[in-house]
């Protein structure tokens, strides 16, 4: 009995080859690389390739049915469906009502077996706001953020914090320790400009003015931190966050410097506005809600750092000299040239992320 030659739906005239894909024997295009899987195949694929312990079934999980697509199957030689992937990942493959074969083209394989990550990620990245969200931020004014959960426990965002929280304990309650305290260890430019006391630019990262200034940039640190050091790595994580605020004290210094103005200063928002830049280019599918108001709205990172990089520009033509907001726009800076310059390394290690930057992810904001 000879055995029925079976055909790309895509290219027609080219003959599909049996291939291994996570244990299952599938039939894949030479030309387009486009695959072939029978009834439960595809599900069983995307279990074995995200190490799901359940089965998965990918019919059950469809998007919107779509028109019928000019695709024909290649074993009923009926004319085929179209689906979106997911309800909010708008990858499309075609389905025969017949047989129940599924076709996937070769630039969309990667999203279909990773459809249950994506699926979970986008619950996370979709969630509506709530009356307790509303509540925190109305009284707060602090954001509230939707992303991904990170895969590691944020051990280095945690250090510090608790650092950062203890050191003021230390010193924050007493006028006496505090002005000790500063002239030791804050950012000095007088100091550092004769050579001395250059391990202020590290030191003075993590002194804060008051209780105020501590929880503002603690609060941001907890909030993205766990996320950019998921993406680095714990190491490289410190590494960028220490020298985004060094970056930070050596703009500050130098518009300082220009206009002939001494310069004490404590503070992390240096190091903190420099994961802004970071957390902007590689998660542009997180939301941070913004307080209009009463009205609380969901926005694209790019959107919220724009309004408070508007915010520190408006603060620096009102000439307020109680903030360094040189140093928060020169920590941006720095954290933006990171990002740039690791954005494709820090792709290629967390595939999902690049993922949920494709154009077909549908965010609810």
């Amino acid at each position: 009995m000879s055995t029925v030659q079976l055909y790309c739906p895509c290219c027609q005239d080219q003959s599909l080859q049996t291939v291994d894909l996570h244990g299952q024997q599938l039939d894949r295009c030479q030309k387009c690389n486009g695959l072939w899987f029978d009834d439960k195949e595809l599900s069983d694929a995307i279990a074995h390739s995200t190490e799901l312990t359940d089965a998965y079934c990918v019919k059950q999980a469809f998007g919107e049915e779509l028109e019928q697509h000019q695709y024909h199957c290649h074993r009923c030689n009926k004319q085929m469906q179209q689906f979106h992937l997911l309800k909010d990942y708008q990858v499309t493959l075609d389905k025969c009502s017949r047989c129940d074969g599924i076709w996937v083209d070769g630039n969309e394989a990667e999203q279909v077996l990773a459809a249950p990550k994506l699926q979970a990620a986008l619950a996370e990245l979709n969630k509506k706001v709530c009356a307790k969200s509303w509540l925190f931020q109305f009284f707060t004014q602090m954001p509230k953020e939707y992303n991904i959960k990170p895969h590691r426990t944020p051990v280095i965002t945690w250090t510090l914090l608790a650092l950062n929280i203890l050191i003021y304990l230390l010193y924050g309650f007493d006028d006496n320790a505090t002005q000790w305290v500063f002239a030791h260890f804050a950012l000095d430019s007088v100091s550092i400009l004769d050579g001395q006391q250059w391990w202020s630019l590290l030191s003075y990262q993590f002194l804060h003015g008051g209780m105020l200034h501590l929880a503002g940039n603690m609060y941001f640190l907890w909030i993205i931190g766990d996320n950019l050091e998921d993406a680095l790595g714990p190491w490289k994580f410190l590494a960028v966050y220490l020298l985004c605020g060094v970056a930070a004290a050596l703009v500050e210094m130098l518009m300082c410097y220009l206009v002939d103005r001494d310069l004490l200063m404590v503070g992390a928002s240096g190091a903190v506005a420099g994961l802004f830049g970071m957390y902007l280019l590689w998660f542009r599918h997180a939301s941070l809600t913004f307080m209009f108001v009463v009205w609380q709205k969901k926005l694209n990172p790019a959107w919220y750092f724009a309004i408070w990089a508007a915010l520190n520009i408006f603060g620096l033509l009102s000439e307020d000299l109680s903030v360094a907001y040189w140093a928060h726009l020169g920590g941006l800076a720095a954290g933006l040239v990171v990002g740039v310059l690791l954005k494709d390394k820090i792709m290629a290690q967390n595939p999902l992320l690049q993922l949920l930057q494709q154009p077909q992810a549908k965010i609810l904001r």
